[in-house]
């Protein structure tokens, strides 16, 4: 049974070996394809290959090449504007596209964001200053067409809890908020930098099973939460963690609990849950949920204001500051204490918004397939967040739930984010007064409603049958965060990723190979049962570089595996082991310490007069063997180009054997 992967090697490889055996049959000496030493490369040059491969592996100045001086100046500028080179083909049919997506997300934001300005510690109005000028400056640098800009449920208790744990905002709102706006100032600044020294792959460190954890958790945290406004709890715990909530919670179960407001909030978290089925059920009344809280806040106002239900114990959101966002330049802790600690807590938070934004911008990417610049993206939410952190907003980036409506709603560019700043600009001119007798327990149904979707068990469960050591990773993430706190779990999180990829690393897979039946390909005997193995010849492939953090590991397998062969060998009374062949198609590239492990392989082998063999070492690899002298060592007539023409070297000596 041949491997599909098999191919075009595996059918010149069998040509060969049929031309081998031709002209052995006329007694000619078989012919041996000697492994190609590729040419020097200029040092130089190779260096500057290495780093074009590792930061501009997406070539972004391709658009440069043979342009004139004036073109590649417009491009340049074209690059850190992109409305101004989608801007150019812009037309009614887009802007009417844009014009219900952008209204529909406004619907979905206002609310929301007052909301999450409490989950931040904030006064409401600070959400919507979130929501009108970051949303601008993306439309205009950002290169996603989908994403839809705003406060986030998980980063703004993440910043809160952060934040809480330094300056206590019910004592001292005024310090609390400057170092807000401090950690979103080095937010932006983490984001740009990133961008600029395109050092974008960093984010990719935290896995998809680790964020499907850590949202899980912080959503259940997020919801545990809400359950001060929604029972309308006055004193409540400052920590996130499940039994420190739970105990608050039913502590004041007998005197703490207003049942005006539990009914308040359980009737229209009923209605928001229904108009989610709605959307889902069928997606042409996907505005259905994107209205409804809008719509629930109207009507519980409404109410409130008619049965004047704050008066019996109904807490309400009372004095919103209207007017659009104030300077806060000078508000920026730029020295002193402050600022080492907001330096710090922006780095988390502006690394937390970069991976939601970019797992968001390169989702509805693939969907509507075009290419997203990672690298643009950041430099883009990072000035966004800096120009914010100057006018009074905290740290903002793309929305699941926010990004999901705009994609349904038909936008087509993101002018459907400038749309939704000019809604949040006009609410704030002149709305906000609107909002005085909104009831909190609104605000926790819509944020309730909103972090359920990012509970995704079937995310979990899908990693469970994939990766069991992801699935630890999703379920380490998860845990830290209900048990422990937000930034816990974020620590366990990015461990466990560690973890996994130093397992990797220093751990890599090895297999035994052997023959195919009627073929001369050779394959894993676990995964190819039918493979037979070559008498006194052990074929073993390593499926990894071999690098300083496991070489001594791959020649401990090594020999590991030579000692059970040998081990079977005499129960079974068959041939002894005489050749012991390292199949290096897998291993990309080797170290000094690999070549010391190689080294110290083939002292250990001669010693038990068993031979050591390479086949198809690639170019790095052999061109290292040679520059050491190992190739030398080991004799060159032992380096070959496949396994078939390595056994092909060993049969005649093992007949010759005694």
């Amino acid at each position: 049974m041949s491997s599909m992967g098999g191919s075009a090697d595996e059918n010149l490889e069998t040509k060969e070996t049929h031309v081998r055996s031709l002209s052995s049959s006329h007694g000619q000496e078989p012919y041996v394809h000697k492994v190609g030493i590729p040419p020097r490369q200029n040092l130089f040059r190779e260096f500057q290959s290495t780093v074009k491969e590792t930061f501009f592996a997406d070539d972004p100045l391709r658009s440069f090449k043979d342009q004139t001086k004036s073109r590649k100046l417009i491009l340049g500028i074209e690059a850190i504007f992109p409305i101004l080179s989608w801007g150019r083909t812009y037309n009614l049919a887009k802007l009417r596209g844009d014009l219900i997506a952008g209204l529909t997300i406004a619907s979905l934001c206002i609310p929301q964001d007052i909301g999450y300005a409490k989950l931040a510690n904030l006064d409401p109005e600070y959400g919507l200053y979130s929501s009108f000028v970051p949303p601008l400056i993306y439309a205009v640098m950002g290169s996603s067409r989908d994403i839809a800009i705003g406060p986030v449920a998980v980063v703004s208790l993440l910043l809160g809890t952060l934040l809480q744990s330094e300056i206590d905002p019910i004592a001292n709102p005024i310090d609390y908020r400057r170092l807000a706006f401090t950690a979103t100032f080095f937010a932006g600044i983490t984001q740009a930098t990133l961008g600029v020294l395109r050092l974008g792959f960093l984010i990719d460190f935290l896995s998809h099973a680790a964020i499907v954890g850590f949202m899980g958790g912080a959503a259940i945290t997020i919801a545990l939460q809400q359950l001060k406004g929604f029972l309308g709890i006055q004193k409540f715990t400052k920590k996130t963690d499940v039994i420190s909530v739970m105990y608050s919670v039913l502590s004041s179960a007998h005197h703490g609990w207003n049942w005006q407001t539990i009914v308040i909030g359980a009737v229209f978290l009923a209605l928001l849950l229904f108009a989610k089925y709605i959307g889902k059920k069928n997606t042409r009344f996907f505005w259905v949920p994107a209205i409804a809280p809008l719509i629930s806040v109207i009507l519980s106002t409404f109410f409130v204001y008619l049965t004047g239900a704050d008066k019996h114990g109904v807490a309400i959101v009372k004095h919103i500051n209207s007017g659009i966002n104030p300077s806060s330049v000078k508000e920026i802790y730029f020295t002193g204490d402050y600022l080492g600690k907001g330096f710090r807590i922006g780095i988390v938070a502006g690394m937390i918004a970069l991976t939601e934004a970019t797992a968001i911008g390169r989702t509805f990417a693939s969907m509507k397939d075009y290419q997203l610049d990672g690298n643009k993206e950041m430099v883009a939410l990072g000035a966004m967040n800096v120009v914010g952190s100057f006018t009074s907003c905290y740290v903002a980036t793309g929305s699941f739930s926010r990004s999901a409506v705009n994609y349904m709603a038909g936008c087509e560019t993101a002018v459907s984010n400038i749309v939704m700043s000019v809604v949040v600009f006009l609410t704030l001119e002149f709305l906000t007064p609107l909002f005085e007798y909104t009831p909190n327990a609104i605000l926790a149904t819509i944020i309730i409603s909103a972090v359920i979707n990012l509970v995704d068990y079937k995310a979990a469960i899908l990693i469970w049958k994939i990766d069991k050591f992801d699935f630890v990773a999703c379920m380490g993430a998860f845990f830290g965060v209900v048990f422990a706190s937000v930034e816990i779990g974020l620590l366990i999180a990015v461990s466990i990723s560690f973890a996994k990829i130093l397992l990797q690393v220093t751990r890599p897979r090895t297999a035994i190979l052997g023959k195919i039946p009627r073929t001369t390909v050779y394959r894993n005997i676990q995964q190819y049962p039918e493979a037979t193995r070559v008498p006194g010849v052990l074929i073993i492939r390593v499926d990894s570089a071999i690098y300083f953090s496991n070489s001594n590991y791959v020649k401990e397998r090594i020999l590991r595996w030579l000692m059970d062969e040998e081990e079977q060998v005499k129960v079974d009374y068959q041939t002894r082991i005489q050749f012991l062949m390292v199949e290096m198609s897998p291993v990309t590239d080797i170290d000094t310490s690999g070549i010391h492990a190689l080294e110290e392989l083939f002292r250990s082998l001669q010693k038990r007069d068993v031979q050591l063999v390479l086949a198809n070492p690639g170019p790095i690899v052999i061109d290292k063997l040679h520059t050491s002298n190992f190739a030398a060592l080991l004799g060159e007539d032992k380096i070959f180009l496949t396994v078939a023409e390595a056994v092909a070297y060993c049969s005649p000596k093992l007949a010759e054997d005694p």
